[in-house]
């Protein structure tokens, strides 16, 4: 079972019942305290570490902080502080989590470790083994979530990323055996890959290149293997879902941008229509899906595998679009933690994941009904969120590289996606309501974290500050090109 759950007797109508956690009283505001110490000294260092002065080379160079790993620990931090209060407050109605305070805590611990470490690798066999290592710590999490599912789809999870991992890894060797045919040293650090692979044009590449961009894009949910992401997200406990989907997922992305960097001057063409070709798939598979969607944890899990094929679909267009992916990226982590947890606490009031069970919620709920809202709204790509900006500045670089077929399928399935999601969610939103009991009354502590993922969403789409604004542009054009 999950935080999600609260005792057996708690039936539909009736308040949360409150628990008194007997030990480890402590460990949930410890998380918040190291989480939010931990975001300040990001913070601190991007504030007094100037651009020009980046990159800066740590520990013989294994690990890096430039443009691209900057921007990424102030993201995933941000979302780990929201997570951790969200942890902290819920662990007074629910017993489950009250009792296992202390293990999950010290696994989210040990995977925020490995993000933050990961992000700022500058050696791709090290970025891969941080990778592996969130992985690790990420299906005990997994596996607490509902019984009789849950630890199935953990070990489904673990096998899904083993297997992307193991093809991420096999593509590295074959990057090796083409060096070796010519007679050169691959250099995995990542500031020097570009020159090593630049003497390097063979099939051996251009396999070891398809494999890895394969393996990762697996790891971000991309067609064909997806199936892991939707049936994770539900299954895991709330905070576990948001951790995958705002957190980990901004690991493989990075390491595919590191791809990225070392490949695109030298490749283009085909690390374009790889990408092009597993984005628009999963564009496909998240419209057919997201139609069919009877939960509302699913359903938006399913609409993560969308926002992942546009991703990949404004990765394949170049600098015409980096801007836009990269806004896209940031936007997204804020959107599916508000979503996630707030449905967490959808869960936790009706004991249920599937939407007929849900009715009027905005009646009941109405902090959390008006935030799920919000942030639908968002990841549908509507003004004046960050994601509308972004989804525009990616079709108009579509229109300008010509392509005008995956332009008008872009714009067709994200059509069907709003129709089929607003279908779905707005009468479980808005509907009459069969709530017996009175208004469910809510802390200001769950719901403050919220809001400011709400706030940073205005911000990328009406006003990015010009420190932030230069830090998105310089990772944006050692994406692109």
């Amino acid at each position: 079972m999950s935080e999600n759950m609260n005792a057996m007797s708690a039936a539909p109508g009736c308040p949360e019942p409150a628990i008194v956690p007997t030990q480890h009283l402590w460990v949930g505001p410890a998380l918040v305290i190291v989480a939010l110490a931990t975001l300040l000294l990001w913070i601190a260092v991007f504030v007094q570490t100037p651009l020009a002065e980046m990159p800066r080379y740590f520990m013989q160079r294994y690990f890096v902080l430039d443009a691209t790993s900057m921007l990424f620990l102030l993201v995933i931090n941000s979302v780990f502080l929201g997570i951790s209060v969200y942890m902290s407050s819920r662990v007074k109605t629910s017993q489950v989590l009250s009792d296992n305070m202390l293990s999950r805590s010290a696994l989210t611990l040990a995977f925020m470790l490995a993000m933050n470490l990961g992000v700022m690798a500058n050696n791709l066999l090290l970025l891969w083994a941080f990778i592996e290592l969130t992985t690790l710590c990420a299906a005990p999490l997994v596996a607490q979530g509902d019984a009789g599912v849950a630890r199935r789809v953990a070990w489904n999870y673990l096998l899904y990323s083993s297997i992307s991992l193991a093809l991420t890894f096999l593509g590295l060797m074959c990057l090796t055996r083409s060096a070796q045919l010519q007679g050169l040293e691959l250099n995995f650090a990542l500031d020097q890959m570009a020159q090593s692979v630049a003497h390097m044009n063979d099939s051996w590449q251009r396999l070891g290149l398809a494999l890895m961009l394969f393996g990762l894009g697996s790891k971000l949910g991309l067609a064909p293997l997806y199936n892991w992401m939707p049936e994770t997200y539900e299954a895991a406990p709330s905070s576990a879902s948001a951790l995958l989907a705002a957190v980990q997922f901004n690991i493989s992305v990075v390491a595919v941008f590191r791809i990225l960097q070392a490949f695109r001057g030298h490749d283009p063409g085909f690390v374009s229509y790889e990408l092009l070709i597993m984005g628009c798939l999963s564009l496909l598979v998240a419209a057919v899906q997201v139609m069919a969607a009877r939960s509302y944890k699913r359903l938006v899990a399913y609409a993560c595998v969308s926002s992942s094929g546009v991703i990949a679909i404004g990765l394949s267009v170049g600098k015409l679009a980096a801007y836009g992916v990269l806004l896209y990226i940031v936007s997204n982590a804020f959107v599916k933690a508000l979503l996630f947890l707030t449905a967490g606490r959808l869960r936790a009031i009706y004991h249920s994941n599937e939407i007929k069970s849900l009715s009027g919620v905005i009646r009941v709920l109405p902090f959390s009904g008006l935030l799920f809202a919000i942030g639908i709204f968002a990841l549908l790509g509507f003004p004046p969120f960050g994601s509308f900006l972004a989804e525009m500045l990616i079709l108009s670089g579509i229109v300008q590289s010509g392509n005008l077929i995956v332009f008008t399928l872009m714009c067709t399935m994200l059509t069907i996606i709003f129709v089929a999601t607003g279908r779905s969610i707005f009468p479980m939103l808005w509907g009459p309501s069969n709530w017996q009991g009175p208004r469910v009354q809510e802390t200001w502590v769950t719901t403050v974290p919220k809001l400011g993922f709400v706030l940073v969403l205005l911000m990328l789409g009406l006003y990015t500050p010009a420190p932030l604004s230069q830090l998105l542009l310089q990772v944006a054009q050692s994406i692109g090109g």
